[in-house]
């Protein structure tokens, strides 16, 4: 089994203060940018308080929109305007609300021919804004992914016992059936593509994540199920940012985000 690779748990004190420290680290990350910045956002309920943050004071002035590029690391195929879509949703709660310019804003094609073309279109977006065909560890992707974390393990669109959990030549899959409700056809960004950052950060929260948080950071060797979640890697900074109601008990943080 492959070694893990190192990684921080910062732990904040409520969802309030789990928001504004995503949205501390995002813009730091923004700012360090020589030039332009590459967000990777996730869908589901976590970052929900982060999005609705970011379209509000101090943060909507305190961004450089005009030099921040958006993508997404996974979303349902659905079009953009109905309620399951990530992009979507990222887009009613803080992009279209801010001076986000809508060429920078990069979704994925969901109402194509099948997600396998979504995949392959968007594959071909990345590279170009990449400007190479192949990923290398010196020059990331992104400036920041963020990740999100299933009930049962899963992270972006990967699902236990998915193929596409090997995969390592295609930055982008289409997945034919989700591995829980809403089971809907999706497109996924790979674990090569997501790990292509200069930070990976994992936004956990609430009571009902303690259990499969406290398994995936365990780093046990499950013969019996698969954490996708655990499988992640990050070619720079790997952190977990959790609030208090999931912290796993018996894990020290490396700091406490007081709101």
């Amino acid at each position: 089994m492959a070694s893990r690779q190192k990684s921080e748990l910062i732990i904040a004190t409520d969802a309030q203060a789990l928001a504004q420290a995503a949205a501390e680290r995002l813009l730091a990350r923004i700012r360090q940018a020589e030039a332009r910045a590459a967000i990777c956002l996730t869908g589901g309920s976590g970052p929900a308080q982060l999005y609705r943050l970011l379209a509000t004071e101090p943060y909507r002035s305190s961004a450089p929109w005009e030099r921040v590029h958006w993508f997404m690391g996974d979303d349902r195929f659905v079009p953009i305007d109905d309620p399951l879509s990530n992009m979507g949703t990222a887009r009613r709660l803080f992009l279209d609300l801010v001076p986000a310019p809508p060429r920078n804003i990069h979704p994925i094609e969901t109402e194509t021919t099948s997600p396998d073309a979504a995949a392959r279109a968007y594959e071909t977006e990345l590279k170009r804004f990449h400007g190479a065909d192949r990923l290398d560890p010196g020059r990331p992707l992104f400036d920041l992914v963020l990740m999100g974390l299933g009930d049962d393990g899963h992270t972006a669109s990967l699902f236990p016992h998915a193929a596409a959990l090997d995969e390592r030549e295609r930055w982008v899959v289409g997945v034919k059936e989700a591995g829980l409700e809403p089971f809907l056809p999706r497109v996924t960004l790979t674990f090569p593509a997501l790990a292509s950052t200069r930070e990976m950060l994992f936004l956990v929260g609430g009571h009902d994540k303690r259990q499969i948080l406290t398994r995936v950071l365990s780093g046990d060797d499950l013969s019996e199920e698969d954490l996708p979640a655990g499988r992640a890697r990050s070619n720079g900074d790997l952190i977990w940012l959790v609030d208090r109601a999931a912290a796993p008990e018996d894990r020290h943080a490396g700091s406490l985000v007081e709101d």
